[in-house]
């Protein structure tokens, strides 16, 4: 008669397993995304919707055909591959031609997650990879903006940015600046899906009622942006935007809550949140003052994603009982 004795399991942690699962929180956050989406289409018609799907499918279909490639079971229904295509899209030109949104898809899986081994090693964040591609490949297309139908007094489709970054010689600050209220409401051209902050806001604040965000990201990142926006306007109020701009105008919500927060290429410790926050709201006001181009939010998340490595390892905190 043969003893029978218990198998033991040896699986990696989590071992205490909750009600958000991988593909719950994915769908969670594309639902997240509804209002700023369904405000993109009342600003800019269906043509957006059809942005919306062709990034989906570049997304979605080099996901499953590099998961088709390395002999993997095809798995779309996590809903990641989605959530990259529809957040690429929310940050492109609404006027962008449906093939180069489609292509921003399949870079934003291609090199921004599958060549880091897929969902959850990744470095940067696959949406920001995506559309800083397009931006170096197609910078005519990328800065080319259309105009809000929504809008009563729109005299040119630049983007609020823009208008500021390029404005002539002579020209002053309040005649080119739009209002807040218009930045709140979102009747200004840009993006897809960063034009209005309130929708952004309704989104973003379910995510982090939720907790499916760290909500101490997007608080540093507007402190950062507010902080330093806030110095250059006192020296200067008729040479530099109100701080508040910062924080209205351009992707920087979008970014701050749905992007700079994403659970893979963000620090895990409260004080590297914070870090991380600050140094990325800091970078965008920079970038938008001195740099080349008007909006610094995409480069800022890049730029903060690669130190959250180090951030990681140096904001470890101490072990309870254990010697400094």
């Amino acid at each position: 008669m043969s003893e029978t004795r218990p198998t033991l399991h040896l699986v990696s942690s989590p071992h205490v397993h909750g009600w958000w699962t991988t593909p719950r929180l994915m769908w969670a956050v594309n639902l997240c995304l509804l209002p700023a989406l369904a405000a993109g289409l009342a600003f800019f018609g269906l043509g957006g919707l059809l942005l919306v799907l062709a990034a989906v499918a570049g997304a979605a279909g080099t996901e499953a055909a590099i998961q088709r490639w390395r002999g993997l079971p095809i798995q779309l229904k996590d809903g990641s591959a989605v959530l990259t295509g529809l957040l690429l899209a929310l940050i492109l030109p609404p006027s962008l031609p449906l093939w180069m949104a489609a292509l921003g898809g399949a870079v934003s899986i291609a090199l921004g997650k599958a060549v880091f081994g897929g969902l959850g090693m990744n470095i940067f964040n696959p949406a920001l990879v995506g559309r800083a591609f397009l931006q170096a490949a197609f910078p005519v297309a990328m800065t080319t903006w259309t105009a809000n139908r929504l809008a009563v007094d729109t005299v040119s489709s630049a983007t609020p940015l823009a208008l500021v970054k390029f404005r002539e010689p002579g020209i002053l600050l309040a005649d080119v600046a739009p209002p807040l209220k218009d930045l709140l409401l979102g009747t200004t051209p840009g993006s897809l899906g960063e034009t209005s902050a309130i929708a952004l806001l309704l989104g973003g604040g379910v995510l982090l009622a939720l907790r499916l965000a760290p909500w101490r990201i997007p608080a540093a990142m507007a402190l950062g942006a507010l902080l330093l926006g806030g110095v250059f306007w006192l020296v200067d109020p008729a040479s530099y935007p109100h701080p508040l701009f910062h924080l209205l105008a351009g992707g920087f919500i979008l970014g701050a809550m749905f992007m700079a927060t994403d659970l893979v290429t963000s620090p895990l410790t409260p004080l590297g949140m914070w870090i991380f926050g600050l140094g990325a709201g800091v970078l965008t006001v920079i970038i938008r003052l001195f740099g080349g181009l008007p909006e610094g939010v995409m480069y800022s998340i890049l730029i903060m994603n690669s130190t959250v490595p180090l951030l990681n390892r140096w904001t470890r905190p101490r072990v309870y009982g254990a010697a400094r």
